[in-house]
């Protein structure tokens, strides 16, 4: 990250707002905003997500509805707001998973909406080729974060959790930038995450849903 604050102006002032993005009022605020400011957007990370382990039926209705409202519909529309407002040489990246590369049980939903983040991304990617703006999945495995504690994922309770090797944030950090920089499409990080990927799309998915399963 040293590499970036270097490149950032002196006089760089950042407004922070604070929003719910699964609220359609945040959004219509967001919307006045760039529209009244009218800013060159340069790089947009749409980070914000969460997930939920256990079984369809075991977890809320409600709460599953907001996992696909923030994953997906909130990260669409804001890519959607900011899009007119980035220049030539802009970039966008999303925050996939690994989960996109296979459906997982106990984490139906979740996995269903980061497939959906990166069909979205690569068809974006597509389609800003003519404005020369970027679009760049990033796919890692798991990272000690709150996405745990807010996926109810402690120790025990998820044997693959529990056995995956762990991803640093700060080095995902880093290099998605970098990948992004340099044009790339999808970002993992990881030998073994590389592999599952690969295998994800050559091997039936039934099959490779017996050894995904959390």
């Amino acid at each position: 990250m040293l590499e970036l604050k270097e490149k950032l102006p002196a006089d760089l002032c950042v407004k922070i707002l604070p929003m719910d993005l699964n609220d359609r009022a945040s959004l219509t605020q967001l919307s006045a905003l760039l529209e009244e400011e009218k800013p060159q957007v340069s790089l947009l990370i749409n980070n914000a997500g969460f997930g939920k382990l256990g079984y369809v039926w075991e977890i809320d209705p409600n709460v599953q509805r907001d996992m696909v409202d923030l994953n997906c519909g909130a990260l669409t529309a804001l890519t959607s707001l900011v899009i007119p407002y980035m220049p030539a040489g802009g970039g966008i990246l999303n925050v996939c998973s690994i989960a996109s590369f296979v459906p997982n049980s106990r984490m139906t939903v979740y996995s269903s909406t980061k497939a959906y983040v990166m069909s979205f991304s690569r068809a974006l990617r597509e389609e800003l080729k003519q404005k020369r703006i970027n679009v760049l999945a990033v796919c890692p495995g798991p990272m000690s974060t709150e996405f745990l504690t807010r996926a109810h994922i402690s120790k025990g309770a998820s044997k693959t959790f529990d056995t995956l090797p762990y991803c640093d944030p700060k080095e995902i950090a880093v290099k998605s930038l970098k990948a992004l920089e340099k044009g790339k499409a999808v970002y993992t990080n990881r030998f073994l995450y590389k592999l599952y990927r690969v295998l994800g799309k050559l091997v039936p998915k039934a099959l490779m849903m017996k050894f995904a399963k959390c």
